[in-house]
């Protein structure tokens, strides 16, 4: 709850100084709307916002599971064989340093312009987070922790799967906090380049008709839709580490 008081209370602030700029340099509706234009947005077109809302909503959280499917995947692949996973790691780390927009047109040329190209590009912003920091906490076992059990004669397979992975686990929870805010990102990427429908549909059409005021609303909408699934994600993980309490 801290984290929405806090949103609430940031938002808060931010309307006051972002009021008080259009007052004080008198600028133009088309280029900086005002708090209450912006409000006016949800109250002439509830139900269309919502619609699309809906379809971003739905990528996003697509792309969040298979990202994260894929990225604790790879993390154990990794840890389970060393050796090729010296050979995939860099491999790894080059896709990540990728721009979004430029494998995003590829995305849409491959998979079309529906929902799937947008949750293909949620699942590769939410996949390097989650891999990077599961795998980190997968190499970064104590050491005594495994000498005690190499004289237990357990095997690779067993050390990995009943001591490295648990306690690896507050490293996965690490990463979905750090993905979860990008998934929203991941899927408006995707809308910019090619789509239908969806908040970043939305961003580019009014965005084009210089309707800064419905571009901002989309924009709020998204920033609620970050939060709320960063929100979400520490609920969901909070019984994967209960052990590891924080400070």
């Amino acid at each position: 709850m801290r984290l929405v008081f806090a949103f609430v209370r940031s938002l808060v602030v931010l309307a006051v100084l972002w009021q008080a700029a259009v007052l004080v340099f008198a600028l133009p509706r088309y280029l900086l709307p005002t708090p209450l234009e912006v409000l006016a947005v949800f109250t002439r077109q509830p139900g269309f916002l919502l619609e699309q809302s809906l379809v971003t909503i739905a990528e996003m959280l697509a792309g969040l599971a298979v990202g994260t499917a894929f990225g604790v995947a790879t993390a154990i692949g990794l840890a389970a064989f060393p050796r090729l996973g010296k050979l995939v790691w860099p491999f790894v780390l080059v896709l990540q340093a990728f721009p979004v927009f430029v494998i995003a047109p590829l995305l849409v040329l491959w998979f079309g312009f529906g929902m799937v190209s947008k949750i293909v590009m949620a699942a590769i912003i939410i996949f390097f987070p989650v891999v990077s920091a599961f795998s980190d906490g997968l190499r970064r076992t104590d050491a005594q922790i495994l000498d005690a059990v190499a004289l237990t004669k357990a095997s690779h397979w067993q050390s990995l799967r009943l001591v490295r992975l648990p306690l690896a686990l507050p490293g996965l929870v690490t990463g979905l906090r750090v993905a979860a805010p990008l998934a929203p990102l991941g899927a408006v990427v995707g809308e910019w380049v090619g789509a239908s429908a969806g908040l970043g549909f939305v961003i580019v059409q009014a965005n084009a008709r210089m309707q800064t005021d419905v571009v901002f609303a989309a924009m709020a909408i998204l920033a609620v839709l970050a939060v709320g699934l960063r929100l979400l994600v520490d609920e969901a993980t909070r019984p994967l580490a209960h052990w590891a309490r924080e400070t």
